[in-house]
């Protein structure tokens, strides 16, 4: 078959983006051809991917998006294909891939009336409405089981509609025979000291992921665990702000901001714990990425994989609403009880033996090709 995936942007270190490209490499390896059309694409091509970049531009985004989607159609026309499969939400789609939240709820719960009287925001909900409501015949692959009952609220979609996905962790996330040999060499490449501690933030959309609540809850540790522990964050985002925190919080020489990279399973065994205090997250792939490489983690529950980290019991998962003084005393705690530490380490990869961690790529592949039922 001919497939079409759509997607905005491509770039090598977004979530959403490396779920399209081991979904469509996994179509490609059942031997279907792989069409991606999208505004912007960031990297490498796959060999075999033929890649068509919208020649379109708007200032607004929104504007952007409807021109992109009028000569998506168009093309479309001109070149058909078996399948089109979105990863944002869009007119036209025979699949949809769920990695985002429920606008409409968002729009309803944390924003203002007046917001939704703006263009922006009649834009998204028409897309969204465009793909969920009951007489659309979109499938959709959902990867949180806590946004389903916004998406039916909002818009009544038939239960049948929904196809829940296992995650899909990527094998070189799990912690390998010389695990301890990496962790090593990581620490020592980072100066880090025995007795020094290393916090680990990963994710692009520093905001969306609360690097500042991160930021805070390290300033308020006590004076000498804060003197031996340290923070890396990576992802793609502007860091400046989060730099002018760091240096308002007394923090210049423990914080380190990095641009997405592709090595992150060094940072993973050389680091002491995985914080995500996000303030919302559909998924939280990074959570499960922790939980095979024998990272503890202290998570939020908003996270749609926070529940793994309970069931796992390889972390703490902090309740809502979020109390940025109950985060700092959890975090406190978990960096001075060493033994804990390596037990929740532990246990993270002894659920990582038994549980469908890993198989997203291939049931996404089996619904999208109607090859599973």
């Amino acid at each position: 078959m001919q497939l079409a995936f759509v997607l905005y942007k491509y770039f090598p270190f977004g979530g959403l983006q490396r779920d399209f490209l081991r979904i469509a490499l996994e179509c490609q390896r059942r031997g279907h051809a792989i069409r991606v059309y999208c505004l912007i694409w960031e990297g490498e091509v796959p060999p075999g991917f033929e890649v068509r970049i919208a020649p379109v531009r708007a200032l607004f985004n929104h504007r952007r998006n409807e021109r992109f989607s009028a000569w998506l159609r168009d093309d479309l026309a001109r070149r058909p294909a078996d399948r089109v499969i979105g990863f944002n939400k869009m007119p036209g789609l025979d699949v949809y891939y769920a990695a985002d939240p429920c606008f409409e709820d968002k729009a309803q719960t944390l924003r203002s009336p007046l917001y939704r009287k703006w263009g922006r925001y009649k834009h998204f909900a028409e897309y969204e409405r465009a793909v969920f409501a009951p007489e659309s015949r979109t499938e959709i692959l959902t990867i949180s089981e806590l946004q389903q009952p916004l998406f039916v609220k909002h818009y009544g979609t038939p239960a049948e509609r929904f196809h829940l996905l296992p995650p899909g962790i990527a094998a070189d996330r799990r912690a390998p025979a010389d695990a301890g040999l990496i962790r090593a060499e990581f620490r020592r490449e980072f100066a880090l000291a025995d007795d020094e501690l290393l916090l680990l933030q990963i994710g692009s959309g520093f905001k969306t992921k609360g690097l500042d609540r991160s930021l805070k809850a390290l300033a308020a540790l006590p004076r000498e665990l804060k003197k031996r522990t340290r923070l890396i964050a990576i992802g793609q985002d502007d860091p400046r702000p989060f730099l002018l925190q760091s240096t308002a919080l007394g923090l210049s020489e423990q914080v380190q901001i990095l641009r997405g990279r592709s090595d992150i399973p060094r940072f993973l065994l050389g680091a002491d714990l995985l914080i995500h205090p996000a303030y919302n997250e559909n998924t939280g792939t990074v959570l499960l990425e922790a939980l095979v490489s024998g990272l503890p983690v202290l998570v939020t529950e908003v996270c749609g994989y926070a529940r793994y980290i309970a069931e796992a019991d390889c972390g703490r998962v902090l309740s809502g609403p979020f109390r940025q003084e109950a985060f700092d005393r959890l975090l406190a705690e978990m960096l001075t009880d060493t033994p804990q530490r390596a037990a929740w380490g532990r246990n993270g990869l002894a659920f990582a033996e038994t549980a469908d961690l890993y198989s997203l790529p291939q049931r996404a592949a089996d619904l999208i090709l109607g090859e599973g039922a």
